[in-house]
This record gives C-alpha cells, structure tokens and sequence, in this order.
C-alpha cells in the first residue's frame, strides 16, 4: 500500500524485506494525522499483520539517573552479536510538549546508533498517552514485520506511561539505584507489581550497595502476589556500563517467555493487551475528534465559560460535549 505522496510511498513487501527507509517510512505514514496517509497505514498494518507477533517484547522502565540510555545500548550490542535484530523504541508523554528527540535518542546510544541490526525509534510527538502507546504499538508490529526479533520499549516519562509500556510488551524489567536512600520506593508507585524482573544497576562501582538493595527488593517481593503462577520476579544485580549480569538477564527473559508460552499464557495476555490497544485507539479518536471538529471547537469554550462562570454544572457540561459527540 502506499501513502499520499512520493515521500510517504511505501509497500508492505518493502518493510516485509527489511528495508529500514521503508520501515521509518511506514512509520511515519502511521503517525500521520492525514485522513489518507490514516487510511493507507491502516492498510499496511493490516497486510503486515500475519508477519507480526514472533518476537521478544521487553518493557524497560527506571526513575532518571538509573542508567536506562546505558543498559539498553550495552543490552542491545550484546544482543546484536548474538545475531538478533534489535529495535528501541519509547513511550515518552513529555514529548508532546518537546516534539520528541530524535538525534537525542540515539546520542544517548552511541553503539545502537550505528549498528546495522538495531533501530532506535522514539515515541510520537504528539497526543494522549494513550495514543502515544497505540502509536508505539503500531511501530513495534512494523518493526516485527520488518525483520527484528527483540523490541525493547523504554519507559523515558513517568506515573502513567510505566503502565503503558507494561500493557505493550511480554516482560517488564525495573532498573533500580543502588543505595538511593529508600530502597522501596518503588512499592509505593505500583512498579514492583508490574516487574518480572528487578535489576539492580550499576554494580560495578556499588558491589556492596547493589547486593543489599537487591536483597531489600528479594523481601519486598514475597509479601506481593506475582503476576503469573508460574514465574516469580528474580532480582539480579547488573552493570549497564560493563554488561555484567546481562547475560543471566537475558537468560531470565527467555525463561520467562518459555514458561508463559507453554502454558498459554503469553498468548492470552496479549490479546487482552490487543483489546487495550482498541480502546487507546477508540479514545485517541473521540479526543481528536471533540478538538477538530469544527462545530465541537466553537461549542467547546462556551461550555468552559458557562461552567466558569457557575451557570452550568460539570456534569451538565459533559453531558452536553457527549451530546455533541453523537454518543
């Protein structure tokens, strides 16, 4: 299928034959906002669907300063000379404000950059975060199309978006900070729950401090109830920068995906994630739908207003934008 221009052209056989120009093409043609770029992209995707779904999908999430950027390009080359194809991508809701950052994304890893069996993609630059995932979804299953047989999709926002990236991926690995004051924070946020593996990083320069966070971590987890029977989180300590424990790391999430695969699992939990994906989708429309519709965009302020000023109810008001909407 091809898109509404000579710039935009590109073909399911194209992407299918790993070609990366064609590959970022698709991609850019699935986060055109154009009704006709909106309708080839679906088309594509729809054509490429039956090649998708065989590779091993990573969440990476981290509070800033854990070293995300540095693992994933040391995770990554490892991977690459193991003869994988790799491509990174980012779920990043700040970057509907700064556009996104292209060339900051692959500074931040030196090696991917220029390594020919890697792709380093971020998120959209543009929408909820919903549809910021959906997006990211669409160029995950173009990646797979394309060749690559590891996707890791790195969380580089906060709060929401490490449950985004959960609801995308097979395997959810937490990279944590050696001796960050209070090592349990992350039960606070709900992170723990979602991890199938804790990480501890930057072991080789906190040896000592690494091995007592991940024994704090190896406790916290036996008072929550994991996510599946069959797999309890494990917690390792690593080294983003040296690669130490990224072996047994991968090692890790390959027995994971063994385990949920023979017992269904893994098939199951992503087609809920498929049904996650519709409503991203459903709610990504209604919003952009309620912004640009001409009538909406003239009724929408005099509601704010009226609700503003105390005349009119919130609730009344969405009962209103909903009657508008055609719901």
């Amino acid at each position: 299928m091809t898109g509404g221009s000579q710039k935009t052209a590109v073909t399911a056989e194209m992407v299918a034959n790993g070609d990366r120009a064609a590959l970022a093409r698709a991609i850019t043609l699935m986060e055109s906002r154009r009704p006709d770029h909106r309708e080839a992209a679906r088309s594509l995707l729809q054509e490429l669907m039956p090649r998708t779904g065989q590779a091993v999908r990573i969440g990476i999430t981290g509070v800033p300063g854990v070293g995300k950027s540095t693992t994933i390009d040391t995770l990554g080359s490892m991977l690459t000379e193991k003869g994988h194809k790799v491509a990174v991508l980012a779920v990043d809701p700040s970057s509907t404000r700064t556009g996104g950052a292209i060339l900051g994304d692959k500074t931040r890893m030196a090696r991917l950059a220029t390594d020919p069996n890697a792709f380093i993609r971020p998120s959209p630059s543009s929408g909820t975060l919903g549809g910021v995932a959906a997006k990211t979804r669409e160029t995950m299953l173009l990646c797979e199309a394309a060749g690559f047989d590891v996707i890791l999709v790195e969380t580089v926002g906060v709060g929401q978006s490490e449950t985004a990236v959960a609801d995308l991926t097979d395997f959810f690995l937490v990279l944590m900070l050696p001796g960050a004051g209070d090592e349990l924070q992350g039960i606070k946020k709900g992170i723990l729950e979602l991890a199938d593996l804790i990480a501890v990083n930057k072991a080789d320069d906190a040896g000592v401090k690494a091995k007592a966070a991940a024994a704090e971590y190896k406790a916290a987890l036996h008072i929550l109830a994991p996510a599946s029977p069959t797999w309890t989180p494990p917690v390792l300590t690593v080294s983003g920068l040296t690669g130490q424990g990224l072996d047994e790391l991968w090692t890790k999430v390959l027995d994971h995906r063994k385990r949920l695969e023979a017992t269904g699992e893994l098939a199951s939990k992503r087609r809920a994630q498929d049904t996650k994906w519709m409503w991203a989708l459903v709610h990504e429309r209604l919003y952009e739908r309620l912004y640009h519709d001409p009538a909406l965009r003239q009724r929408v302020p005099e509601i704010e207003r009226a609700i503003a000023d105390g005349t009119l109810s919130p609730d009344a008001g969405a009962s209103e934008i909903v009657r508008l909407l055609g719901i």
